[in-house]
C-alpha cells in the first residue's frame, strides 16, 4: 500500500509509535508498503519547535533528514498542481494550509493518509487510516 504520513504520524512513528493506531502501525511495518512524506511536514515541525510546542533531540533540520532517510520515507514536493488541488478540494472546509496540502498530495499521488486528525479521517474524498 502507498501511504502518506501526516505530521503527527511522522512524530509518533519516530518517538511514540504506540500513539499510532494498530492499523497504522501494521501498515507502516508491511514490507510492501511505500511510505511518503510531504515536505510541508518539515515546515510544520520547524514551526512547532520554534513555538515551543514540541522538543526534538536535535535541530529540526537534522532530525527531519535523519528520520526520513533512516526509515526510507520518500519525500514529495509541493508543486503548482498540489497547491491548485489544495485550494480546490471538494467540500473541504478545514482552513489549515498544511492539512490542505497533505490531503491534496494524497489525492494527487493516490495515497492513503495515516492520521489521527478527525477532519481528515471524516473527509470522504481521500483515503485514510486512523
Amino acid at each position: 500500500m502507498k501511504l502518506l504520513l501526516d505530521t503527527c504520524a511522522i512524530l509518533w512513528a519516530v518517538s511514540e509509535p504506540e500513539r499510532l493506531s494498530a492499523d497504522g502501525r501494521q501498515y507502516l511495518s508491511h514490507t510492501d508498503s511505500e511510505i511518503f512524506v510531504s515536505v510541508i511536514s518539515c515546515a510544520e515541525i520547524a514551526c512547532s519547535v520554534e513555538r515551543g510546542r514540541i522538543k526534538l533531540d536535535r535541530h529540526w533540520k537534522g532530525w527531519f533528514r535523519n528520520y526520513t532517510e533512516l526509515n526510507g520515507w520518500q519525500l514529495l514536493p509541493i508543486d503548482l498542481e498540489v497547491i491548485e488541488e489544495a485550494y480546490s478540494l471538494p467540500e473541504y472546509t478545514h482552513r489549515d494550509p498544511v492539512d490542505r496540502i497533505i490531503v491534496a498530495t494524497a489525492r494527487k499521488h493516490n495515497l492513503h493518509i495515516i492520521t489521527a486528525d478527525r477532519r481528515m479521517l471524516d473527509y470522504p474524498h481521500v483515503e485514510t487510516i486512523g
